[in-house]
């Protein structure tokens, strides 16, 4: 009997000590300090700011297969906190499908054909800044559905030019467009134009 008390004992522990190991590792929970993983798709190509190294930031869209929702812009640029600046504001926005050597808009238009690749807003600005984020939204007014969103860090100690543009290797489709200006996430300026045939 003392046998089989002790056998019964030591196969109890055992299944207690089976039962905890089974349990190690389920319904574990994230570290606080990670991130979740994602659970939307990336955004598509030609949405996040990249500026060229030319001072202009190029941007392909379509419109007729941009997404309704614009993806998020560039974060990084965003997330650092500006230094001081002394009167820096947009004084001009011109529209143009051209630019010189100084991203200037050569000549401004705000009637474009169909098949014009490339359309360009140069962004004239004026003050100092050690550091402020220039943001160029383009929209398809027609179908209210936004094209591109492009950003561009810039550090100013006179009168700029901040060029933006948005590509398109296909025909774009006829109607109004617009595009947005804002610094450091603020509306500063717009321009309406408009895409037909001459």
């Amino acid at each position: 009997m003392k046998l089989s008390a002790r056998s019964a004992a030591f196969y109890c522990m055992t299944l207690a000590g089976l039962l905890a190991l089974s349990a190690c590792g389920k319904n574990e929970q994230q570290p606080a300090n990670q991130p979740a993983a994602p659970s939307t798709a990336p955004a598509p190509a030609g949405t996040a700011a990249h500026p060229a190294p030319s001072a202009t930031a190029d941007a392909p869209a379509h419109p007729a297969t941009a997404p309704a929702a614009p993806a998020p812009a560039s974060t990084a640029a965003s997330a650092a906190v500006p230094a001081a600046a002394e009167g820096f504001q947009v004084s001009s926005i011109t529209l143009g499908d051209a630019i010189t050597s100084e991203h200037k808009v050569k000549k401004e238009a705000t009637i474009f054909s169909p098949s014009q690749k490339t359309i360009y807003v140069s962004v004239d600005t004026t003050g100092t800044t050690q550091g402020a984020t220039l943001n160029a939204k383009w929209t398809y007014l027609d179908k209210n559905q936004t094209i591109v969103s492009t950003s561009q860090s810039i550090v100013a100690d006179s009168p700029s030019t901040t060029t933006f543009s948005m590509k398109n290797p296909d025909l774009w489709p006829e109607g109004k467009y617009k595009v947005d200006i804002s610094v450091d996430g603020k509306p500063v300026a717009s321009k309406t134009f408009e895409v037909k045939k001459s």
